[in-house]
């Protein structure tokens, strides 16, 4: 089943869970995420980052528009943190279900000015937005573009931010990272700002960086009122680490050899994110 986001977080907002975002780059991946969704009956974000797009190339959305019409979970296809109205055109041309327009380094008004002409345009087509308020930090050079420094999200900002922008999702920084902490560096979220900013905000939150915190504060997050947490390099590293090892056996050189153990291992990841937004068996709610 594909849908926009809208349609999806309504239903995870009334219900109180998160759907996974996934970020996918590469084929096999897409195979498996897809796999762990429909086996844990949870709905599912495929989430790809323009720099992915580049990767895998637009073309991939069409193989994913036809799984996801095929899936009895639902589906929506998202184009994270789009950074210019030309990136956004071209994934809401290429068959992309929503967008990110990422305005959240501008100033407030002219954040609010882009996030308003994305919206007319995606909203036109049935494409939802999504406009982040804040910024989100960054650990490693691999991560995708953060802050140096966070900038935490102010409740009655984002009530203002979300009367004028014309989005259906509010991105909100509350202390995360994109990317793998570093050792020694442990995240501290600040859920009683959650709290305040879900008793005034009434269009689903969503939390960036999602990977490498720790599970009781995403749990919590859950809990109080997040509907869709972005997760990347969680899946990405389990995916690979594997990888390696199995690469050790230097004799191995076909894909479909080399990558069902892969695969597998990026599952596990996939099946405890499922579990801990509390969205395994939500497809039935749709």
């Amino acid at each position: 089943m594909l849908m926009n986001m809208k349609t999806l977080l309504a239903v995870a907002n009334k219900n109180n869970f998160a759907v996974p975002a996934f970020n996918i780059s590469d084929y096999s991946m897409l195979n498996g995420i897809f796999e762990a969704c429909e086996e844990k009956k949870a709905p599912v974000i495929i989430a790809i980052h323009p720099d992915e797009l580049k990767h895998i190339g637009t073309e991939v959305v069409k193989a994913i528009i036809e799984k996801a019409n095929k899936a009895n979970s639902p589906v929506c296809i998202h184009l994270d943190h789009g950074a210019t109205f030309e990136q956004v055109i071209l994934a809401i041309q290429s068959g992309f279900t929503s967008v990110m327009i990422d305005g959240s380094s501008l100033p407030f008004e002219e954040n609010v000015s882009i996030c308003k002409k994305v919206a007319e345009a995606a909203h036109a087509v049935n494409v939802s937005v999504e406009g982040e308020l804040g910024t989100i930090g960054s650990t490693d050079p691999q991560a995708e573009a953060g802050a140096h420094t966070i900038i935490y999200t102010d409740p009655d900002t984002a009530v203002k931010f979300v009367q004028t922008a014309d989005i259906d999702t509010l991105a909100i920084a509350i202390g995360t990272s994109h990317g793998i902490y570093p050792k020694g560096m442990i995240p501290k979220l600040k859920l009683d700002l959650l709290k305040v900013i879900k008793g005034k905000v009434q269009i689903p939150l969503v939390l960036h960086g999602g990977s490498n915190n720790p599970d009781k504060e995403i749990g919590e997050s859950v809990t109080l009122g997040i509907n869709k947490i972005n997760i990347s390099s969680d899946i990405k590293a389990a995916y690979y680490s594997k990888m390696r090892e199995v690469l050790e056996d230097k004799g191995l050189r076909e894909p479909n050899v080399i990558q069902p153990t892969c695969i597998a291992a990026m599952k596990e990841t996939a099946y405890h994110k499922i579990e801990l937004f509390q969205a395994d068996g939500k497809a039935s709610l749709y």
